[in-house]
């Protein structure tokens, strides 16, 4: 039996990592939702769009093509945008265009559509909230902001970005308090989501975590 499954959670907790690993697992496709917010901002970036003019974004993202594929690619009209997308910037882009309206209706229009075949594990922050109430599986994956800064400055170190720790964590508190305050579709837990907190455990752990509470579902 195929089904949905959603994971949510703050900026940083490795939604995108899990998801993958389970994809991966149970040959589902992963969509991160967060990657097409970031394509929207760095789209909004290129052209010289500001971040809060929905009106403008709006006919930009008529014209725009996201497409995120199976192995993990993500193209922008064409181009490969992996790691133009994935700077600070465009995390806190991301979460500003997130607050506009149209531009969530839009987008959630699109998730909900690549998702109806079922066969779909998709995160970011209003999934098992909005974008798909009726996944049979909702997880809600958390860490500590220290933990979270931690991880991401690992990973800046690997790839050979210069990182700061103490920036890291506060832009992490900032997106938070952001993300979970914004007017449309905050982040939160939805009721029937299961929280797991990944701040001492590592990603084996969470996948096996996640994936007993998956084997019970199919």
């Amino acid at each position: 039996m195929m089904i949905n499954i959603a994971i949510d959670g703050p900026s940083a907790a490795g939604k995108s990592t899990i998801a993958k690993a389970l994809a991966k697992k149970y040959q589902y496709v992963h969509l991160d939702s967060g990657a097409m917010y970031r394509c929207v901002a760095y789209k909004a970036k290129l052209e010289g769009i500001a971040i809060d003019d929905e009106q403008k974004i709006i006919s930009m993202i008529e014209n725009t093509v996201i497409e995120l594929k199976p192995d993990g690619s993500i193209y922008l009209d064409g181009k490969q945008v992996n790691l133009e997308i994935r700077t600070n910037e465009m995390s806190m882009g991301a979460s500003n265009v997130s607050k506009l309206p149209l531009v969530r209706e839009e987008l959630v229009r699109r998730q909900q559509e690549m998702a109806k075949s079922k066969g779909v594990i998709m995160d970011g922050r209003d999934i098992g909230t909005v974008v798909l109430k009726d996944a049979e599986v909702k997880i809600f994956l958390t860490a500590s902001a220290k933990a979270r800064a931690e991880r991401r400055y690992k990973e800046n170190l690997e790839k050979g970005v210069e990182s700061d720790l103490e920036v890291l964590t506060k832009e992490i508190e900032a997106r938070d308090y952001q993300d979970s305050h914004r007017e449309h579709s905050p982040l939160k837990k939805a009721d029937d989501a299961i929280e797991v907190d990944s701040s001492n455990l590592s990603i084996e752990e969470v996948v096996s975590k996640i994936e007993e509470i998956i084997s019970k579902k199919i």
